[in-house]
């Protein structure tokens, strides 16, 4: 019987990684014999923990034993828990200059259009939006009659008319950081460079005003940006008739851009994983990392989000920002997490999902280390708050919650016109006006849903090395941007996946 495949990320780790189902008593290759089956993804001691110590895995504190655990038991929440501990966040000790290109590499290009404002789309829609859930039907209706009228058929640059509908715009208060998020929500798809036009639709009281959001962001319409309000139209039927007719008179300005020829800088990848497993951390994740690097070094974006998973990792993070400013904003962060999760009786160590736990995830320290690998090497060069514009090339960081739909919304509000999204568990998840590239990190997920699933990151178990993975991901990367097809666009996602964040009371 073969020996189960076993993995030690570090050699100051006292737990190493079953890459493969272990047996009761199976011996293992670190001289371990395990007392117990243990899944594949978990994690196993290899040498005794006392009470209270430390568990390091990625060399990194995951976690402290609860009970003392013996040589070859497995670590999991029925003897690990979690306390404070000091952390040394070593701002910018780690910082870089961006390497570049290599001498002689050519600069890396995409088939992209190029938008009026000088930024480049992936994407060629025309978007519906809602100013609030009271006109949600009504732009569902409008993206609905346009797309079944048969009428799109005609104009073959347009990759089709979409409604993005939510669940707030009033109930909220009007000013303060609620308020903000929700604009620049707003205005960061309504001018986001994968629409060719937007429609913006209201219900006319609501407290998201449309006027209001035109006149603080000076926006004036035209052949991009178009908005009408039910009460103002006449009601349901006059202002669907309404909103079809301004969305005929969008298409040939729409269907007027065609692709070219730009630089990978024009790139913008959101970062994103969810349904994490004990080998998200280790295959699919690091690729992940490598492939924006490899953006980065080519004059591109990468933006790492989700600021509840990267808690116990933050440190990281400030070692590489590119100043003592840009690494303590990412402190600044996780304080007030910290803080907001109190106060909505929470912690932010409810996370790992039961998902996660499953998959071998144990603590949010040891997911968290996991997630950060995502963002590569790169040196950090800013920190965004949620749905702002992302102006600075490189590696930057995007203030998120950790739940996908509200993170990767946010992101594309930031500028992404592409995204990566990490799964080992095998996240369900698509993403419109962005297209959404899926990496499994298991070779099993990969053949059980290969339908949702582009890459395979499962085989850097079996010898592929990260490099290798990070070049055949990027090569997707720019497939995807020049108009290829990602598997979770041929299945229809990425409709429902808008979540803008709500961060206040509803009242």
């Amino acid at each position: 019987m073969a020996t189960p495949r076993t993995l030690r990320l570090n050699e100051a780790d006292n737990v190493i990684i079953a890459l493969d189902s272990v047996p009761a008593g199976a011996a293992l290759a670190e001289g371990v014999r395990a007392g117990r089956q243990i899944p594949r993804g978990h994690k196993i001691a290899v040498r005794a923990i006392a009470k209270g110590e430390a568990i390091r895995k990625f060399g990194q504190v995951i976690g402290f034993a609860a009970t003392d655990i013996a040589v070859g038991d497995w670590v999991h929440e029925h003897n690990v828990e979690l306390h404070e501990f000091a952390r040394d966040y070593a701002f910018a000790s780690e910082a870089k200059p961006d390497s570049g290109l290599l001498p002689g590499e050519l600069p890396a290009t995409f088939e992209g259009f190029r938008r009026a404002d000088g930024r480049a789309g992936t994407r060629n829609y025309i978007g519906i939006l809602s100013s609030v859930n009271c006109s949600a039907t009504v732009a569902d209706f409008i993206a609905e009659a346009v797309t079944r009228s048969g009428i799109l058929a005609d104009y073959p640059n347009i990759d089709g008319v979409v409604a993005f509908t939510h669940g707030t715009g009033c109930g909220m208060t009007a000013k303060g950081a609620e308020f903000d998020i929700l604009a620049r929500t707003q205005w960061g798809y309504a001018s986001h460079p994968n629409f060719a036009s937007v429609l913006l639709v209201g219900l006319g009281c609501e407290v998201f005003q449309i006027s209001r959001l035109k006149k603080e962001y000076g926006i004036v319409e035209g052949e991009h940006f178009q908005s009408l309000t039910i009460q103002e139209s006449g009601g349901t039927r006059r202002s669907i008739e309404a909103g079809v007719a301004k969305v005929r008179e969008m298409l040939a300005h729409a269907n007027a851009a065609a692709r070219e020829t730009l630089p990978a800088s024009e790139l913008t990848l959101a970062l994103q994983c969810g349904g994490s497993d004990g080998h998200s951390g280790i295959t699919a994740n690091p690729a992940l990392g490598a492939a924006a690097d490899l953006l980065v070094r080519h004059g591109g974006t990468a933006i790492l989000s989700e600021t509840p998973e990267i808690f116990g990792a933050e440190h990281l993070l400030t070692r590489r920002a590119e100043s003592e400013a840009v690494g303590r904003k990412i402190v600044d962060l996780i304080e007030w997490w910290i803080e907001y999760a109190a106060r909505t009786g929470g912690e932010l160590n409810n996370n790992p999902s039961p998902g996660n736990k499953a998959g071998g995830l144990t603590t949010i320290l040891e997911k968290s280390l996991g997630a950060v690998a995502k963002g590569g090497t790169s040196t950090l060069r800013g920190v965004y708050h949620y749905a702002e514009r992302v102006e600075r090339k490189g590696f930057v960081y995007m203030d998120t919650p950790g739940y996908d739909p509200v993170a990767a919304t946010g992101q594309v509000a930031g500028g992404a016109n592409v995204l990566c999204f990490t799964t080992g568990r095998g996240s369900a998840y698509g993403c419109k006006p962005t297209p959404s590239v899926k990496l499994a990190s298991n070779s099993d997920l990969y053949r059980r849903m290969e339908e949702d699933m582009d890459i395979n990151c499962g085989d850097v178990l079996d010898g592929v090395s990260i490099e290798e993975k990070g070049r055949e991901i990027f090569q997707l990367i720019l497939d995807i941007a020049s108009g290829k097809r990602s598997k979770s666009e041929l299945l229809g996602y990425g409709r429902h996946e808008f979540v803008p964040w709500q961060l206040g009371a509803v009242m």
